[in-house]
């Protein structure tokens, strides 16, 4: 430090500051939302915490300190939360006639509510599914509109919420479909469904998730005063609190299934989260498997927000896994995977 310049024994003192709150990040997605609320909001920040330590490793390194030292550890240890934030591209694996593709959508009830200004969104999105062509299609926020018909697919199952607003999901397959239910949560209008799908011998689970939202606009138009900070920091530790009772029984639910499964839909959180560590337990993120770049799954601004997954248990492969992310006809992005069965599954 003495033979630092007064500038950068400021750097090094932001460098330090910034290195404990990464550790507390890192802390976080082991411990309980419901113990440390407002702390969980770190998680959301972890990606932006490992740009500038390494822009501070940077910094360091042009001038040969060993200053570098310090987020040169941090980004190490923390190298397994980089996979989860960015993924190099990589070949995908040949195609073949046993694999299945697996869609899921949050389609913002079809903009029933005129969130966007155009008025052709539900067309646009029954053309872009149709396009993909998927085998199964996972849609959260669904509204069963009168104009809503995905007619290639013979088995579907369509599940409406008790709200005033008619909201739910549906799973639509090419695939018969042998049982269905839901995972009702506590006081809130989210839930999760569950289908179970008959491809050829084989019997798979497919749970489509829409966990607690977060009531964040992605518009950073408006000002955030200190005022909407504090609302908006409140809503997120009401929020984390929530979705940890819903990932818990969601968590609890599969471990009675006797299936293959898959688990897709909208986490409304990041990679870095309990919640995430919770609903995906053992399970492969098919994100870290076979995606590629930031994978921002909800149009954010200027921040590459990952909150939709799709996780498969190892008796899939993982073939390939996309995001539509120039596709604008809601506040997500489409994101679809392609697996296959490679281990014997309950029949």
């Amino acid at each position: 430090m003495k033979k630092l310049s007064g500038f950068n024994k400021v750097m090094f003192f932001f460098n330090m500051v910034l290195t404990v709150l990464t550790f507390v990040a890192y802390i976080l997605p082991f411990l309980a939302p419901k113990i440390f609320p407002i702390l969980s909001v770190f998680t959301l920040l972890l990606p932006l915490m490992l740009v500038f330590n390494f822009l501070f490793f940077i910094y360091w390194l042009l001038q040969f300190k060993r200053q570098m030292l310090l987020s040169g550890i941090v980004l190490l240890l923390g190298i397994t939360f980089i996979s989860k934030f960015y993924k190099f591209s990589q070949d995908e694996s040949p195609i073949h006639k046993d694999d299945f593709t697996l869609m899921s959508y949050n389609v913002r009830m079809f903009n029933l509510y005129k969130w966007m200004p155009d008025t052709n969104v539900t067309d646009s999105i029954k053309t872009f599914v149709r396009k993909q062509n998927p085998d199964i299609v996972c849609f959260q926020e669904y509204a069963p509109l009168d104009k809503v018909h995905f007619n290639r697919y013979k088995y579907k199952y369509v599940f409406s919420s008790g709200d005033s607003h008619k909201t739910g999901q549906a799973i639509y397959s090419k695939f018969p479909i042998v049982n269905k239910g839901d995972i009702e949560f506590p006081e809130s209008s989210n839930h999760a469904i569950y289908a179970d799908i008959k491809k050829g011998n084989d019997t798979i689970r497919i749970y489509s998730m829409h966990l607690q939202s977060i009531r964040i606009s992605p518009d950073l138009n408006e000002t955030i005063d200190e005022e909407k900070s504090k609302v908006i920091i409140k809503r997120l530790s009401e929020a984390f609190t929530k979705q940890q009772l819903q990932a818990e029984l969601i968590e609890a639910h599969k471990k009675e299934c006797k299936y293959a499964i898959i688990i897709c839909g909208d986490l409304n959180n990041s990679a870095f989260s309990y919640v995430y560590r919770s609903v995906r337990g053992d399970m492969n993120d098919v994100f870290e498997e076979a995606g590629n770049g930031f994978g921002k799954s909800y149009n954010f601004r200027y921040y590459p927000a990952r909150i939709d997954y799709v996780f498969a248990d190892d008796k899939f492969a993982v073939k390939s896994f996309t995001t539509y992310d120039t596709v604008v006809n809601s506040d997500h992005f489409p994101i679809m995977a392609r697996l296959a069965i490679t281990s014997k599954v309950e029949k």
